[in-house]
């Protein structure tokens, strides 16, 4: 009987790695009929563990008590995730995972603090907060550093800080992480999967946690205060930063090159790029360089005198499509100042030099990089910034930062839903006065002050006729990093990669029904509102 209890061990070994049950009643007839002295210790642990997980995964080595947790387990190798939302498209491997997402649209919070009026999605979150509001007891220690939480799972995570194991692979390149949700993160930047939805906008994100600061913006939810005065902020690094510019009047972050001094890492990582950049774009003529090739053939103007831009009023050429731009305001201005300074105007007009002159001691600040002048010492900085990339105003509710207050002002209006400018004509109301502006020319046969020299199309703003100057010259600076296409527009731009990443943010809020382009998602919606477009 010995001998045929050995083989069926043997069996269970095999059956084991098939996912199959172990052979438990053979074993267990067998050990019944004969003596238990005549059972060797191997045998007994055997069939323990075979009796208490006798389904064993394959792959891993893994051990379930019954074949469906071998099944749920397998979905962690396979991908497979069965269990999808009906709201947002999210799956999961188990009903369970599913049941709890729900909750984040439903807004169910089963976890109650008896102590506050605080309440939880999850039960780790409430162990959590008792933890860290009332006192409440962390058994767990880290020997290393101190460092006590409420959790085991969490002490494990912990310590991989100490001990640098990062038990997380990425299958399709060399990222490995300490903790599942930073792989799984990561993988959504080779699958472009944004499976967390917001239900106001359609908004998707990749982490739970950026869906959660996304929805401040419809909320306006800013839980960071500051102690020393009543700003707060939807984010603790944002708070930080306040903290440090504001009150602490500390910038420990120092340039070795010019003595730049921040109270930001990532304004001193910005400006530490001034000093590294190699200035690639180099001119044969002399020892000028740059990083942008618009401002070397701005530069490589001056030496042939190539002037393809000309004004349609009075016959001015440059090689500079902003130089044009600021030439036009010239005819704009003669509408609205005195006798005195048109005659200035009109005779800078006859004298090419005359106007040069004019135009230097009127504009005495000037870029080294390309040439830009302006009267004012806090312009030339602004723009000093489009060669430099830097963008230190950031926005308290979104990723979001810009190079001057007043870019930030206007898209803060975005998440205020704000709009102070308002037509004199109509009820129309608008985020930026350049749409004002834009309205009233369109609807209230308003002027158009910008026009091209080269057709006599005429806008009312002047980044719109820079936009229409390059369907004369061809120009197309925004390039696609995956393939060969590039825009004259970056709207276009944006539209095209959706064709790389998939992702469709316009949503039917009838049938959910999505699409990479507005003009997609209007079309449909002709399906449910029957309209006949023409």
């Amino acid at each position: 009987m010995a001998t045929a209890g050995h083989g069926s061990h043997t069996g269970v070994e095999q059956n084991c790695y098939d996912g199959s049950p172990a052979e438990v009643s053979q074993i267990a007839y067998d050990s019944k009929s004969s003596d238990a002295e005549h059972q060797t210790v191997a045998q007994k642990v055997n069939l323990k563990n075979a009796g208490e997980k006798p389904f064993m995964c394959g792959e891993c080595g893994y051990r379930a008590a019954d074949r469906s947790n071998l099944s749920r387990h397998m979905r962690t190798h396979t991908g497979e995730k069965p269990y999808k939302c009906g709201e947002c498209g999210f799956r999961a491997v188990q009903w369970s995972k599913l049941s709890r997402h729900m909750r984040t649209h439903t807004g169910e919070k089963p976890y109650k603090c008896d102590q506050c009026d605080y309440s939880a999605i999850r039960k780790y979150r409430l162990d959590n907060h008792i933890a860290t509001k009332h006192g409440g007891y962390k058994p767990y220690m880290c020997g290393e550093c101190g460092y006590r939480t409420v959790e085991k799972s969490t002490l494990s995570v912990h310590m991989r800080t100490h001990t640098g194991e990062k038990p997380y692979k990425c299958d399709q390149c060399d990222y490995s992480a300490a903790q599942r949700i930073n792989l799984v993160t990561h993988q959504a930047t080779h699958t472009g999967d944004k499976p967390y939805m917001c239900g106001e906008c359609g908004y998707r994100a990749a982490q739970r946690s950026a869906l959660s600061l996304h929805m401040r913006t419809h909320t306006g939810e800013k839980p960071y205060k500051c102690d020393h005065c009543d700003y707060s902020a939807a984010q603790k690094g944002t708070l930080d930063k306040h903290v440090a510019a504001a009150h602490s009047g500390e910038k420990p972050y120092i340039c070795g090159e010019c003595g730049y001094r921040t109270a930001r890492k990532s304004d001193f990582s910005q400006h530490m790029t001034n000093h590294s950049i190699e200035n690639p774009c180099k001119c044969d003529l002399c020892d000028f360089s740059t990083v942008s090739k618009s401002n070397l053939n701005h530069h490589l103007a001056t030496h042939t005198r190539d002037k393809p831009y000309m004004c349609g009023e009075c016959g001015f050429r440059t090689g500079s499509i902003h130089d044009l731009s600021q030439h036009m305001r010239t005819h704009t201005v003669e509408k609205q100042v005195t006798p005195s300074s048109t005659s200035l105007v009109q005779e800078s007009k006859g004298n090419m030099g005359r106007n040069v002159v004019h135009n230097s001691v009127a504009k005495p600040y000037i870029c080294e990089e390309c040439g830009y002048r302006t009267a004012k010492k806090s312009h030339l900085s602004r723009h000093i910034k489009t060669h430099t990339g830097e963008k230190p105003f950031k926005c308290d509710l979104c990723d979001y930062s810009a190079a001057d207050k007043y870019t930030l002002d206007k898209h803060l209006a975005k998440h205020t839903g704000e709009k102070p400018y308002k037509c004199d004509q109509c009820d129309f109301s608008a985020i930026q006065k350049s749409h004002i502006n834009y309205h009233i020319a369109t609807k209230h046969g308003g002027e158009k002050p910008y026009m091209c020299g080269e057709c006599g199309y005429r806008t009312v703003e002047k980044s719109t006729l820079s936009v229409h100057l390059r369907t004369h010259t061809g120009e197309k600076p925004y390039k696609c990093d995956q393939c060969d296409y590039s825009a004259a527009q970056k709207q276009n731009l944006d539209q095209h990669r959706r064709k790389h990443t998939g992702e469709k943010p316009f949503m039917c809020g009838e049938c959910g029904y999505r699409a990479a382009q507005k003009a997609d998602l209007s079309k449909h919606m002709r399906t449910h509102k029957r309209e006949k477009p023409y």
